[in-house]
């Protein structure tokens, strides 16, 4: 019974390690840059997520960005307009259709040589074999220092928050699925379960009312463990600046003034967003 206790146990908390890598390093910092830190942090969080199956931070950022520029419209990667299956698995074509283009819209992220380095020069086929072999052969080192598991545990959490980003895609994107606080364009819907399952991305429609904002939760009961632990980190240094911004319900998601936190000052909302999302 204790090795089951274990394994559950540090499956657990080896996907909440992916898990936030998705939620807090490749989506709210690289994707929408919506809080600061020390690059060790950024690392931690994102190496999070590549060790779980995601693939290049470049890669994974310029799709995202892509979603919220084209959302619900034919040119969106993974929509749910498109077919349950693309919008699951958007990234089955292994080039970089005109439209998403990384040189454009990722040119911040491809300032980081290691970014560069994971992105094999925009071949994606390339970039996510390398990718598996370093996923696999992390938990081929986790077994020879701990033992199978360790790297059982690992492995299957890694497998786990791979496919929790890839279904939110599809139900967090279906009116008969969620409620919407914000009236906007797209299909984009709260879902509670989402929000538990992917710590706080759940709340998908508050989401693309305000992208650059680290704070999904909007009603009382919207609780998001993401921007909790973004705040907890900020009270101990290791997070510098959060935007905290909110939509202005009344007005349908118009975006209000930034209620900024940190080092430094806050700045209106929209041209902080066009400066971090730089393609929405």
């Amino acid at each position: 019974m204790e090795p089951v206790v274990s394994f559950c146990g540090l499956t657990f908390a080896f996907y909440l390690w992916h898990m936030f890598g998705v939620t807090v390093g490749l989506h709210r910092l690289l994707s929408h840059r919506a809080f600061t830190c020390p690059k060790a942090v950024e690392y931690f969080f994102v190496f999070g997520a590549y060790f779980a199956f995601h693939g290049s931070p470049v890669w994974w950022a310029t799709i995202h960005r892509a979603h919220h520029r084209y959302s619900d419209q034919p040119l969106d990667p993974h929509t749910p307009r498109n077919g349950l299956f693309s919008s699951y698995a958007f990234y089955r074509e292994w080039h970089y259709p005109e439209h998403i283009n990384p040189r454009v819209q990722s040119k911040d992220l491809l300032k980081d040589p290691l970014y560069r380095f994971l992105e094999s020069g925009a071949d994606w086929k390339l970039g996510y074999a390398m990718n598996v072999f370093s996923s696999l052969l992390f938990r081929i080192v986790l077994w020879a220092a701990f033992g199978p598991i360790v790297a059982g545990a690992s492995l299957l959490a890694g497998w786990l928050a791979l496919n929790s980003p890839l279904i939110l895609n599809i139900i967090c994107h279906m009116p008969q699925w969620g409620y919407k606080n914000f009236n906007i364009k797209d299909d984009s819907m709260n879902n509670w379960l989402m929000a538990i399952i992917c710590v706080g991305d759940g709340w998908h429609n508050n989401h693309h009312a305000v992208p650059g904002s680290s704070n999904m939760g909007i009603k009382p009961w919207e609780i998001d463990p993401s921007y909790l632990l973004l705040k907890g980190l900020q009270k101990i240094g290791l997070v510098y600046t959060i935007n905290e911004s909110i939509a202005n319900e009344k007005l349908h998601a118009i975006p209000a003034t930034v209620v900024g936190s940190g080092r430094a000052a806050a700045r209106p909302h929209r041209k902080r967003e066009k400066t971090a999302t730089l393609v929405r």
